[in-house]
């Protein structure tokens, strides 16, 4: 609270009980759910942010701290769906007044396959999801960002893939490199308008998709075997490298997002920031 319960007197928190990154300023996060996507909104509501979540997963109230939920609001939606994206940009403008931040976290895997070998369908869903949901989202904020004197942030969640054709399949590795250049362009395109877009790369996350590549590793999942023993032996570089480190964790990938949020990342713009222990080198 900014104020007392007596109206006529200002309360002033004291600096070391509050970071203000956050106050004044509302943050679109996809994905909000689980994994990165849940660890940035926490982050985030615990930085002052207000947050307008959105994703096609239900959200538990319950991995939020009872003090952050008023600045929470939830939408639950597919957003490769027509109306949905407009519809969560309306919410953020209602619930919020502005729009500062467009953090898109949302992503799905796909199953190891080859260009020989994957489906319509499967390239459909994975680019839908990683690539045109993420640059209609930037559309769609955009002339909100233009509108703010000191412009916004744009934060997108790419992965190793994104720089690297052997760690996953065709479409997750497509979606990805689309990212990033999306990305950039975006950058470049509305520098002088003062917004900023930048793209965080995580490698072997300790996450919701990471469980899921493991059990694709088991073969369930409808994972193409062909596929996946081609991108296995980089795999085995970071599993190797994991033996000597803890796993990297979603709430580490969310830090550098909040960096990159933040006025200490001003000058930053356009960059691939890896989050991967090194693995991206290879």
């Amino acid at each position: 609270m900014l104020y007392t319960p007596t109206p006529d007197t200002l309360y002033h928190p004291p600096p070391h009980h509050v970071d203000p990154l956050g106050y004044s300023r509302l943050a679109i996060i996809t994905g909000c759910s689980s994994g990165i996507g849940l660890a940035t909104t926490q982050l985030f509501l615990a930085h002052q942010f207000q947050v307008v979540g959105l994703d096609i997963s239900p959200f538990d109230y319950n991995l939020l701290r009872v003090e952050d939920h008023g600045r929470f609001h939830f939408h639950l939606g597919d957003l490769t769906q027509p109306g949905q994206i407009e519809q969560g940009i309306q919410i953020a403008n209602h619930f919020g007044g502005r729009i500062d931040v467009l953090i898109n976290v949302a992503g799905v895997l796909d199953n190891f396959a080859s260009a020989d070998g994957v489906t319509d369908a499967d390239w459909d869903r994975v680019l839908a999801t990683n690539l045109t949901v993420p640059v209609k989202m930037m559309r769609a904020v955009i002339p909100h960002l233009k509108q703010r004197p000191e412009g916004g942030v744009i934060i997108n969640v790419a992965s190793t893939a994104g720089k690297s054709g052997a760690v996953a399949g065709v479409a997750y590795t497509a979606s990805k490199h689309g990212l990033i250049g999306a990305t950039k362009n975006v950058a470049w395109r509305f520098r002088n308008e003062g917004i900023r877009a930048n793209a965080v790369l995580p490698g072997a996350v300790d996450s919701s998709v990471g469980n899921r590549i493991a059990e694709q590793k088991k073969g369930e999942g409808g994972v193409d075997l062909e596929g996946y023993k081609a991108v296995e032996p980089v795999h085995a570089l970071q599993a190797k490298a994991m033996e000597t480190a803890a796993p990297i964790t979603a709430l580490e990938v969310a830090k550098t997002i909040l960096f990159l949020a933040s006025d200490q990342a001003r000058t930053i713009n356009g960059v691939e920031l890896p989050v991967d222990r090194a693995w991206g080198v290879v």
